[in-house]
């Protein structure tokens, strides 16, 4: 693999040429009699494909290669770049029905590394259909860029991200979203392939767009999961982001009954929490996750990370309001921890700093080269600088309440990836001559079946940002899932249905009946946190139950403990994690869900609760076998209730000092 100089230095490297190296040999394209796919002999070392030759290769893909492709297309600066791709045939004899392409968001993450996710939303087609990963240009295996200031400084600054762009020189307009649309084109030619069915989330999205306005001929189905569009009005601005993610909040609220019946919206519930960090900021310790310990400010910007992060998104949407009461009545935990698990969750870094896994500096280099920027890039950094700071004024002066209920200031004291606006000030300016533009200025957006999905409570790519990519293609259909968040097609989504909707596109080429986007239920939010389980209300007695209201509230506090710990696997994953108020709890995948054992978890200061809860994720029935210990005695609990049910019901049995327990209540 040749490297031009620039990307050699200390500060910014491409990584992975060791393996490209001794992929190349199997990579080199050879004469082919028949082009399109090919199921290979059952063990043979290679696969031609078109002009190409695969491999078997060392990840979990059946076959994979390299194409390599000019850095640069003009030829201005030298080298090229190894592109990495896997290949999986389809599987039922005969000739394929077409091929299918998943591609990545971030942008920054490669997109093989999400091939789970991918191979399993097209699970049902592939017996027909050949499936292609490609990792972007300077993602994964496709030379990961290596910024290092970038990749492993504790937080993102205007300098370190200016500075990257300074190290990379003539090559930081080569990892365009143009360019790496180029190279999927240049691999399908390579395969003797035709017109694709091509699905993008997040950026994927927006490098669907690209490729259907660039490679318009190639494009047989195009689903945009998570959608925005490649500009618009006041775009540098991001007008859609804050009014949803005010409207994630009140919509959650209005949905829950709970939530509802208190005075106000959702907001208006969260306001007094919101001044009160203005007025008396204060800083904690906060053990979340695994048991690890974050050092934070509790301010107005941490609370709009949370807001505005949306991740982790389902505990986000559960728990704020609750939280936010919760502060104003003196218990300032449940919103630490939220601000703790969003702090760490919102760096797309990997830990170890592995390029490979994350490219903060490819995620620069895209959003500094094809984004809207309030500024223009042209201008010299100094003069784009000032030029910021004329336009962040008039804005403060003419319209303070664009990121409300955060000031602009607020807004802007969050991660420069999050928030936006100033990431790229100091990037270097473009050359005077790209090497392509992103889209071709007389470009029409095609006439090819387009399906768009957006998650009703998504603020990061909103139901407005994916109605105004939908109107752009003049043959679109944009769904929305109701009461769901960002990505929707893949594994973790709240619901079956929008996987079910883009499977049935992509081979018929229209959804059909999507009745089922308007079925999945309301977040059920947390009612209210309590340190005492006597602050809650009780469960419903129900026949045979011998146990008082002190004992009924200690039901309700226990579902509300399971689900608290169920949230939490839900983000973090298989692996250990921590009560609220103490003990610990261990995760492990079963089947779509989690099996999670507890060991003595205070989601009140009062009642510590062990045993076992089988979670089945979507749909099914979470059942749990509990011991409870508070001051006041100690029993046993079985609780159930499905999930995946709007209005669900959960019963609760067992003993409570030698007492029968029957009730039921809400499912929390």
């Amino acid at each position: 693999m040749k490297q031009q100089s620039a990307t050699r230095g200390a500060s910014c490297v491409v990584v992975g040429a060791l393996w490209v190296q001794a992929l190349a040999p199997f990579a080199a394209p050879q004469a082919h009699a028949h082009g399109g796919s090919a199921l290979g002999s059952a063990g043979a070392p290679t696969l031609h494909v078109g002009t190409l030759t695969l491999h078997r290769c060392e990840t979990a893909a059946p076959w994979c290669a390299v194409l390599e492709r000019a850095l640069d297309p003009t030829g201005a600066v030298a080298g090229t770049i190894p592109i990495y791709f896997e290949y999986y045939p389809h599987t039922a004899p005969g000739p394929a029905a077409g091929t299918l392409v998943a591609t990545e968001g971030g942008p920054g993450f490669p997109a093989t590394a999400s091939r789970d996710d991918y191979l399993a939303l097209y699970a049902p087609l592939r017996p027909h259909y050949d499936v292609i990963i490609m990792d972007n240009r300077g993602t994964g295996r496709s030379s990961a860029l290596d910024c290092r200031e970038l990749q492993t400084a504790p937080t993102l600054t205007e300098s370190n991200i200016g500075g990257c762009g300074r190290a990379l020189g003539p090559a930081a307009a080569l990892y365009s979203t143009a360019l790496a649309t180029d190279d999927l084109a240049a691999i399908l030619d390579a395969l003797a392939i035709g017109r694709i069915g091509l699905y993008g989330d997040s950026y994927g999205s927006y490098f669907a767009q690209v490729f259907a306005l660039r490679h318009r001929e190639k494009v047989r189905a195009l689903v945009l999961d998570g959608a925005y569009p490649l500009d618009g009005p006041d775009y540098g601005w991001y007008p859609h982001y804050a009014p949803a993610m005010r409207d994630k909040f009140n919509r959650a609220c209005a949905a829950d009954p709970a939530c509802k019946a208190l005075p106000g919206s959702s907001l208006d519930h969260i306001a007094p929490a919101l001044a009160r960090l203005r007025t008396a900021p204060f800083s904690a310790d906060v053990r979340y996750g695994d048991g690890r310990t974050l050092h934070l400010a509790a301010n107005a910007t941490a609370l709009a990370i949370v807001m505005f992060g949306g991740s982790p998104a389902f505990a986000t949407v559960r728990e704020v309001d609750a939280a936010a009461r919760a502060l104003e009545g003196g218990d300032s935990l449940p919103l630490l921890r939220l601000m703790a698990e969003t702090l760490a969750s919102v760096d797309s870094r990997d830990p170890t700093h592995a390029p490979g896994k994350f490219s903060a500096g490819l995620a620069a280099a895209v959003f500094c080269h094809d984004a809207p920027q309030i500024f223009a890039m042209q201008l010299p950094v100094a003069r784009r600088i000032a030029a910021r700071d004329q336009l962040m004024a008039r804005r403060q002066a003419e319209a303070p309440s664009t990121y409300g209920p955060f000031t602009i200031d607020e807004y802007r004291a969050m991660p420069l990836d999050y928030a936006f606006i100033d990431e790229c000030v100091e990037w270097p300016p473009p050359p005077q001559s790209p090497p392509s533009p992103l889209v071709f200025p007389a470009a029409a957006y095609p006439d090819v079946p387009v399906l768009v999905v957006s998650g009703e409570l998504d603020n990061m790519t909103s139901v407005a940002d994916g109605q105004a990519a939908a109107e752009r293609f003049p043959h679109a259909r944009h769904v929305v899932i109701t009461n769901s968040f960002h990505v929707n097609a893949l594994p973790g989504a709240r619901s079956e249905c929008a996987a079910v909707l883009v499977r049935r596109f992509m081979e018929s080429l229209a959804t059909g009946d999507a009745g089922c986007a308007a079925q999945v239920p309301p977040v059920r939010l947390v009612p209210r946190f309590a340190r005492s389980a006597h602050e809650l209300a009780p469960a419903r007695a129900t026949a045979g139950n011998q146990a008082g209201d002190d004992a009924l509230r200690l039901v309700s506090a226990a579902l509300l403990t399971v689900e608290d710990v169920i949230a939490r696997a839900l983000e973090n994953g298989a692996g250990p994690g921590v009560g609220l108020r103490g003990g610990a709890f261990a995760a492990s995948a079963a089947g779509g869900g989690y099996r999670l054992t507890l060991r003595e978890i205070r989601w009140t200061e009062d009642l510590a609760v062990s045993g076992r809860i089988d979670s089945p994720g979507r749909s099914g029935v979470v059942r749990a076998q509990l011991e409870l210990r508070s001051p006041g005695g100690r029993g046993t609990l079985e609780l159930e209730w499905p999930e995946g049910v709007g209005g669900a019901r959960a019963t609760a049995r067992g003993s409570w000092r030698g007492r029968p327990v029957m009730a039921e209540a809400p499912a929390p």
